[in-house]
């Protein structure tokens, strides 16, 4: 199982972590604090000698409630982090968190490898088509609505069974417009309470059923760090134990924001895996 991002192959046979660089004063864990250039290539030095094999840019925060950010803010803080990354480190994979198709072909023409789209193509469906232009990876997550009010769209009839019907319905699409590599994302925390969240989890294997590339999103969210009685900046053990889990139902990618423990996660989970027999 491998991606090809513009000419890179990435084999996801073995998991890798996709490192999370937030271009927003307002992101729930580090909004803000990645907003001059040198701290931003010190971060990206950091994640990439920690092996992350992704780095996923967003310059529009997500988090529940988040306030809607224009087009052109969002293309000013992020074109400019872009070529500044790529030029510093030319062989970096790069990954755009938008759901605007006019984000995602200025992003790809500047040499970004992946997009990573929240909506699956429901706020923008002609992010699809830039997508099959580029032809390169696309990352398609579930939600309902926007960041703004998916906090209150959290009933569903049969969660699982809801998000298998989305997403079939989704990379038929895809599919339709020749887009080769796909990669689904459940999409922890949007449009989903804690208990959903942690339902997903414990059914994360069956979205296997696809034979495509699963990618968990479950870095100091809130399912974490609301059952722990804590703080984002306190859940970074709660992450690795659900990193875990992920890893054993089937995650091939981890989207983190700490690479290093995200690896040792991965490391651990290959020792036991490779030390599983049959009884």
């Amino acid at each position: 199982m491998t991606i090809n991002c513009k000419g890179k192959l990435i084999d996801l046979n073995t998991p890798i972590v996709m490192g999370v660089l937030n271009l927003t004063p307002d992101s729930f864990y580090d909004g803000g604090k990645f907003r001059k250039p040198a701290l931003i290539l010190k971060q990206v030095e950091k994640m990439l000698q920690e092996n992350a094999s992704i780095l996923d840019l967003g310059a529009y925060s997500s988090r529940p409630g988040a306030e809607h950010v224009s087009e052109d803010e969002e293309l000013l803080r992020l074109l400019p982090i872009i070529n500044l990354i790529l030029k510093e480190f030319p062989k970096a994979v790069l990954s755009i968190d938008t759901f605007r198709s006019k984000v995602a072909d200025k992003s790809l023409q500047l040499g970004a490898a992946i997009i990573n789209d929240i909506s699956a193509g429901n706020l923008d469906e002609n992010i699809v088509d830039i997508v099959a232009k580029h032809q390169v990876p696309y990352i398609m997550m579930h939600m309902k609505g926007t960041p703004k009010n998916m906090k209150d769209l959290t009933d569903y009839d049969d969660l699982i069974k809801e998000l298998l019907k989305y997403f079939s319905e989704k990379v038929a699409i895809a599919r339709k417009k020749k887009i080769n590599d796909i990669i689904i994302d459940p999409g922890f925390g949007f449009a989903k309470t804690r208990e959903q969240n942690f339902q997903l989890l414990a059914h994360f294997d069956l979205f296997q059923t696809f034979d495509l590339p699963l990618l968990a999103g479950l870095s100091r969210k809130s399912m974490i760090y609301k059952t722990l009685n804590s703080t984002p900046s306190e859940a970074l053990n709660g992450t690795t134990a659900l990193h875990m889990v992920a890893l054993q139902n089937g995650a091939n990618i981890l989207r983190a924001h700490d690479v290093k423990e995200a690896n040792e996660c991965i490391s651990l989970f290959k020792e036991l895996k490779a030390n599983r027999i049959s009884i």
